[in-house]
């Protein structure tokens, strides 16, 4: 398995390619969390992703013969950007699968960072799918497919990220007690992983999962990489049903914890680092800090790293972003309501049902022939949450048939 001499190998090698991003000490994170929050900033990497590290010193192992013939890969994005940047550089072609669901700004980033030398293929709703066809595609045509995740090469090219993190501690004059990171695949984690716990091994390396997408607990839970049967899409870039074998078998008994942060709170997370901090960051970027929140108790007065790993966000998405940061702060809810068929019923309900400050932002009414009541989608938005409970009996005076939409998950996500 890989160890710190092959990952300071990779990191000699990719020292040309990569940007060596900055790892800063942040003051509003700092004194949120009452500890000295570092940022390492990984969306500032050329491709704004640390993907473009395993990817670029992956491909520049093959042989000649092996490059000669193209590569193939599949990616929810940044890995595909990683993969195309390299194959431009090296004069090599690719052919890059990615899955349909995928945001118009990376499939747009990969065309950019790779011109002519790529060819992108959209198949399949989520990565696992996408990858599938990769994988048949490269068997039929003889190409090296190149993994995300689950090959050495790659994972010792994302450990690089460590590397440079214990360095810039040590021009700092820090030793750092935890690392939070992102897992998706789990490349990057294995990466750091086996560097730091080799060469640091008194920081301690906490994984951060997708509470949609939890593969790798999966994986520790059953003593082996699973397949979830379903994953939330939202945090794309860490929205994988199975966890790679070789990234599970290096960390499964070095990385003691395992945290889930939910898909809201990566959200607030997105707007808070670009509102205070002035930091574009995509869902699976923002997720270590998010993670914050969830062990504000235990990193206290401690020195911390967040890796933000990608600042790959489609701008197109901030409305769902908005939306599901609104309801994971219990400022925004939803339910299904019989109103009246009269004329002026709405305006009673505005009346009488709403706060002075509260509104509503969505109204739909089904008309029903011949009924007295018919149903209707109102969603309200709260001016403060401890004004919920009471906005609930109110709603109970009106309509003692009500449904919250918020405890019926099925229909609740197909709103938000």
């Amino acid at each position: 398995m890989i160890n710190a001499k092959e990952v300071e190998e990779a990191y000699d090698l990719l020292k040309p390619v990569v940007t060596k991003t900055p790892l800063q000490l942040d003051p509003y994170l700092s004194n949120k969390y009452q500890a000295n929050i570092y940022l390492k900033e990984e969306n500032l990497q050329k491709v704004r992703s640390f993907k473009l590290r395993g990817a670029y010193y992956s491909i520049s192992k093959l042989s000649a013969d092996q490059r000669s013939k193209g590569v193939v890969c599949a990616s929810a994005g940044n890995h595909a950007q990683g993969v195309a940047f390299a194959a431009n550089q090296l004069n090599i072609s690719a052919t890059i699968f990615m899955p349909v669901t995928t945001p118009n700004q990376k499939v747009s980033q990969v065309k950019f960072f790779g011109s002519h030398h790529v060819m992108i293929r959209l198949i399949g709703d989520t990565f696992d799918e996408s990858a599938k066809a990769a994988k048949e595609f490269s068997k039929d045509n003889g190409k090296p497919f190149i993994d995300p995740f689950d090959d050495e090469k790659v994972i010792a090219g994302q450990g690089t990220v460590a590397l440079e993190i214990f360095a810039q501690g040590q021009k700092l004059g820090v030793n750092f007690d935890k690392i939070l990171v992102q897992i998706g695949g789990g490349g990057l984690i294995a990466g750091i992983t086996a560097y730091s716990h080799e060469r640091y091994p008194d920081t301690e390396i906490v994984g951060v999962e997708a509470k949609g997408a939890p593969s790798m607990k999966a994986a520790y839970l059953a003593g082996h990489p699973v397949t979830l049967e379903h994953i939330d899409k939202f945090a794309d870039g860490i929205a994988v049903a199975t966890v790679g074998q070789k990234t599970y078998q290096i960390i499964n008994d070095k990385v003691k914890q395992l945290i889930a942060v939910d898909e809201g709170l990566i959200s607030q997370t997105i707007l808070d680092l670009y509102s205070k901090l002035g930091i574009v960051a995509e869902p699976a970027g923002a997720t270590s800090v998010a993670a914050l929140e969830l062990v504000k108790d235990e990193i206290k007065g401690k020195n911390i790293v967040c890796i933000i790993s990608g600042g790959n966000n489609d701008i197109s998405r901030m409305q769902e972003i908005e939306e599901k940061a609104l309801v994971y702060e219990g400022l925004k809810h939803y339910f299904v309501i019989n109103f009246p068929q009269r004329p002026g019923a709405l305006r009673t309900f505005v009346s009488n049902i709403l706060g002075p400050n509260d509104d509503i932002t969505r109204f739909e009414y089904i008309k029903r022939v011949d009924k007295g009541k018919g149903p209707c989608l109102v969603g309200i938005l709260l001016e403060n949450p401890k004004d919920y409970d009471a906005l609930i009996e109110r709603i109970e005076q009106f309509d003692s048939r009500y449904v919250n939409l918020h405890g019926n998950e099925s229909l609740y996500e197909l709103l938000v």
